[in-house]
């Protein structure tokens, strides 16, 4: 039973969602788009790209498919075929695309070859586009001819070289635009389940295929216009590849702006021009041309040869006219003026986004016959050659640049983007993350987080908490293969030191390291897991006398209540490891924890993502003693670690060394040290690592352990993944 929807008057259609099967990293993934801007965000080779691709190979009859444009599994499906034994009916791999339109009661009439039946009641409309085979057994058959007629050498069989084809991927790699095309159906909501996935058993109702013209319903619905991050700017001295920004102005201006033949006195004023030129003209080439005459040519009976100037409006700015810059004017004189290549290249390229977005929004409106209702705008890595004020400037203003639509219209943008200046003007709705999935070690697929869904399903209080440190701190998370949450700066600066000496692998993964302190870190867990972003969190055990009520205050830990880690009965006064182990009370229990215990797991998960490091028992050694301690903050851990190496009287710097320790027990050194590092200089201490070259100290234990973790996590075992056709084959 559907309940009819309450409409607004007027309004517009819209695209609602969008899913893609089989299409290169998107095996299977919904995304939601935005009514105004979407702006998709992730990690590199995630699939925002692919995400924005599908559309031109659907709906862009000049791009063409490939074979790469298919899911490396599905080159398993082709290869595995038996083309002699296989059926007629053989289901070979197809890439499925679905659009999903909200559609108000105003606009049906633009939808109605697409309502799924006389019952519409204001579900969204489905339009399904398959790129699929024209016929397999065709298929089947050709490939079975062009094997049977390959060239194979009888001297030579192991020779490097193979004729083609090789297998069927190989054959469609030549042949997939004669064997396949694009085929489209009608979806009904109400038989699909809540992910836009159709029910098992649903049939969609046929269209027709590109080949007999279904394709113009699509094009009658949805104008589709690409902003390429790779825009090639430059000044008129460059040469090569290239579009200047005058070129650019010009194929607006023809097609934009007032016509220049109901001016007059624009044309009066070039007639004059011409005028002038041709006399100029006359006096210069007058000599030659009477000397030509004295050679017998052109001759009595033939015309004279004279220069003319000829103008054309529509091509002079391209070629006879020129961006420039105007200075501001000083003390009332005359403003200067600059050429176009005396300006840097992120104001240009700004001023070139948004003439390029008005040319599309004009090209829309001009649209002959029916215009489309739905304009979507691409736009691809915006911050190509803008700094940080001109990125924000130019997400928060995008859409200012466009007349207001006419009511039943509706332009959508789409921003794919690695900066995190960008996001700074958003909040978490509009952003869609696209993650690596690992699932099953399958590393080639991309899963898709709409955080519209983590903004209305998380508490008000973390979400704004969230919301406003990504924002304060321009971060990089929505960017990161993995995030480092880290207690100080101490922890900020020592971690980058210690990966480039003892983790250089880690240097060519993009991790984010957030200083988020001993409190907060808890509050980025749901994000973290909602994303399925590996996490190292790095924090201290502090370690406190238990107060009577087993509930230390912060004002009482000040007073000195804290203690020594292997204080018998010592307790943890850190939120952050209260919330990752609620389960444990004492210093005993979290130095106990194995390394299995240490990975925090979701219900129902056996693999978890996020990797809690705090302080480990360690063996210190100090003359003939050898003692495992630990200790309750990274300090102090760091001068157990390395006693010898911290009490070298050449390191005073650093703030560790003690005096008269060769004369204490390793007890009493343990003692000074843990009271040395409550009244420490922190930041002269990692200061003075950093600065100290002599390397030969090591890091806590408990620091190693977590990012030798982080490293198998972010290298693994690489799967086994079909190659693309015609590779070591």
């Amino acid at each position: 039973m559907h309940t009819k929807r309450a409409k607004m008057p007027g309004g517009s259609v819209h695209i609602k969602a969008f899913r893609v099967q089989n299409f290169r990293r998107l095996k299977n993934v919904r995304v939601d788009l935005d009514e105004k801007t979407t702006i998709f965000v992730g990690a590199n080779n995630s699939g925002k790209t692919s995400a924005t691709h599908v559309f031109q190979r659907f709906l862009d009859p000049k791009v063409r498919f490939q074979i790469y444009d298919f899911t490396a599994d599905c080159w398993e499906v082709f290869n595995s075929l038996d083309a002699a034994a296989a059926s007629a009916d053989v289901d070979l791999p197809k890439i499925y695309f679905d659009l999903w339109f909200e559609v108000d009661d105003h606009n049906i009439h633009r939808v109605l070859d697409l309502l799924p039946g006389l019952d519409w009641d204001g579900e969204p409309v489905g339009l399904r586009m398959v790129y699929a085979p024209r016929d397999s057994a065709s298929v089947l058959e050709n490939y079975r001819k062009a094997r049977k007629d390959r060239k194979v050498s009888t001297e030579a069989p192991d020779a490097a070289y193979k004729p083609w084809p090789m297998d069927l991927t190989d054959y469609l790699s030549k042949r997939l635009t004669s064997e396949y095309e694009i085929k489209y159906y009608i979806l009904d909501e109400r038989q699909c389940d809540a992910g836009l996935n159709p029910k098992p058993g649903y049939e969609p109702f046929y269209l027709g295929s590109s080949s007999t013209g279904a394709s113009a319903k699509v094009s009658a619905l949805i104008k589709v216009d690409f902003l390429n991050a790779q825009r090639h700017l430059t000044d008129a001295e460059s040469h090569g590849r290239a579009e200047d920004l005058s070129r650019r102005l010009s194929r607006y201006y023809q097609r934009n702006l007032q016509k220049f033949e109901t001016d007059l006195e624009a044309l009066s004023a070039i007639a004059n021009s011409e005028s002038a030129l041709n006399e100029h003209f006359e006096q210069a080439f007058g000599s030659i041309f009477k000397s030509i005459e004295h050679l017998g040519y052109p001759g009595a009976t033939n015309a004279g040869l004279v220069v003319k100037a000829s103008f054309n409006v529509q091509s002079m700015l391209s070629t006879s006219a020129r961006v420039h810059y105007m200075l501001p004017p000083a003390n009332g004189e005359k403003a200067q003026v600059l050429p176009d290549q005396y300006n840097g290249l992120g104001f240009k390229n700004l001023i070139y986004m948004a003439v390029e977005i008005l040319d599309f929004h004009h090209a829309w409106e001009d649209v002959e016959g029916q215009r489309p209702p739905v304009h979507l705008i691409m736009i691809e890595e915006p911050e190509a050659h803008l700094h940080a004020q001109l990125q924000q400037v130019f997400i928060r203003r995008v859409f200012e640049l466009l007349p207001e639509v006419k009511e039943g219209f509706h332009t959508q943008m789409v921003v794919t983007t690695h900066s995190s200046h960008i996001l700074y003007e958003s909040s978490f709705q509009p952003i869609r993350y696209f993650c690596r999935d690992r699932a099953d070690g399958v590393l080639h697929c991309s899963e898709v987080k709409n955080l519209s869904d983590f903004y209305n399903g998380e508490e008000k209080e973390t979400r704004e908490f969230l919301q406003q440190y990504l924002k304060l701190t321009h971060c990089d998370l929505f960017f990161a293969d993995a995030a480092v949450l880290v207690e100080g700066n101490v922890e900020r600066l020592l971690l980058p030191l210690i990966i480039e000496r003892q983790f250089p692998q880690l240097k060519s993964s993009h991790l984010t390291i957030l200083e988020v302190g001993g409190a907060f870190a808890h509050k980025f867990q749901e994000l973290l897991d909602f994303l399925s972003i590996t996490a190292l969190v790095v924090t201290d055990l502090d370690s406190v006398v238990p107060s009577e009520d087993d509930t230390p205050q912060q004002d009482e830990i000040e007073k000195g209540r804290a203690c020594k880690a292997n204080v018998p009965g010592a307790v943890t006064s850190n939120e952050s490891l209260k919330h990752w182990f609620p389960k444990l009370s004492s210093i005993d229990e979290l130095l106990d924890l194995t390394d299995d215990q240490r990975v925090i797991k979701r219900d129902g998960e056996d693999v978890g993502n996020i990797w809690v490091a705090c302080q480990t028992r360690q063996l210190a050694e100090w003359g003939s003693e050898a003692v495992e301690l630990a200790g309750r903050t990274l300090e102090e851990a760091f001068a157990l670690e390395n006693l010898q190496w911290s009490q070298d009287s050449s390191r005073r710097v650093i703030g560790l060394c003690i005096m008269k320790s060769n004369q204490m027990t390793l007890c009493e050194l343990h003692e000074a040290i843990f009271k040395r590092v409550r009244n420490l200089d922190k930041t002269r201490f990692v200061l003075g690592l950093i600065a100290e070259q002599d390397i030969s100290w090591k890091a806590p234990r408990y620091i190693m352990d977590g990012l030798t973790w982080l490293s198998d996590r972010l290298s693994p075992t690489p799967a086994s993944i079909p190659l693309a056709p015609g590779e070591g084959r």
